[in-house]
């Protein structure tokens, strides 16, 4: 894969060295939290409880999902593989979500995702449905026919101009709860490489351009109100489908800004059997210096718990 165009493979990835580079917060979103507030919360424990002392953290569901409003939840869904494999968000973590939002006040909760396996396998194996069916206005579907996607325009774009996503991400709430993995193509998978997952071509940012550069282009016009980094499992080899060599962290990272929870995720586990940080992810460094967020953690006001 080394010299394709298909961005930072397994091999560039072991290969990467943290960049040098003193990027000022100039541009750095408007949708940060406030100075009283953590930038990113990191709570250890069993998936559920940890996930909702995560929300109570960064100061309510409520900050986020108020009376009336429709929310989608975008988790991993796309592989027909169980919770132990860490290819797919935990279950567990989505029912959290859903249940905050609707005690919110949220009138309908999405569960969505593009899968790259057959829809019916993947709700069924994922356990994701399962979980929600007894949730009144929770729905968990696997949308793969493209009357379900709109294009759209990505004006800051430097490899795509434009892009068809989802319909419902347009006029709702949008919360992305990826799962921590590792990716042949890009390192790992965390939360800007899930929201690929929210778009109906993915093939071309394999084949026709970086595909680093195109998830940076894309989270400039994809923007989740809150992402929920699901690391209580990791497959730190063999992602994105797996098998792979799955860690068990124990870790919900929970944050608005989607760059500092991905650098923040970086570091939780040695993929590949190496330590890596966020800068040494090519999608995150172009992201950070595009001013989508903040990828040095040692910056970052971090609230930690155990439950």
């Amino acid at each position: 894969m080394a010299g394709d165009k298909r961005g930072i493979s397994r091999r560039q990835f072991l290969k990467a060295t943290a960049a040098g580079v003193t990027i000022g917060l100039a541009g750095y979103p408007d949708f940060l939290t406030a100075a009283e507030e953590a930038d990113l919360a990191v709570i250890s424990g069993e998936p559920a409880a940890a996930t909702r002392k995560a929300l109570e953290a960064l100061g309510g569901i409520g900050r986020f999902v108020k009376k009336g409003q429709r929310v989608v939840i975008k988790p991993n869904m796309s592989f027909a593989k169980t919770p132990d494999f860490a290819a797919t968000t935990h279950p567990l973590v989505v029912v959290a979500v859903a249940q905050a939002c609707l005690e919110a006040g949220a009138r309908e909760v999405l569960v969505l995702d593009h899968t790259l396996q057959r829809a019916e396998l993947c709700l069924e194996r994922t356990g994701i449905r399962d979980a929600c069916r007894n949730m009144p206005g929770v729905h968990v579907l696997a949308l793969q026919d493209r009357k379900f996607f709109q294009e759209i325009r990505i004006p800051q774009g430097k490899v795509l101009d434009r892009v068809e996503v989802l319909k419902d991400i347009l006029d709702s709430v949008l919360i992305s709860v990826p799962v921590a993995k590792s990716h042949s193509a890009t390192g790992v998978s965390l939360g800007l490489k899930g929201l690929m997952g929210l778009i109906w071509d993915r093939d071309s940012f394999h084949s026709q351009f970086n595909i680093n550069q195109g998830i940076a282009d894309l989270a400039t016009v994809i923007r989740p109100q809150l992402t929920i980094l699901d690391a209580t499992r990791a497959m730190a080899s063999g992602g994105p489908g797996g098998p792979g060599d799955v860690k068990k962290p124990n870790l919900i990272i929970a944050g608005v800004d989607p760059v500092a929870v991905d650098s923040y995720g970086v570091g939780i586990v040695p993929w590949y059997g190496r330590n890596f940080k966020g800068r040494q992810v090519e999608h995150l460094l172009i992201a950070h210096e595009r001013g989508l967020g903040q990828i040095d953690v040692e910056k970052l006001k971090i609230t930690k718990g155990t439950v």
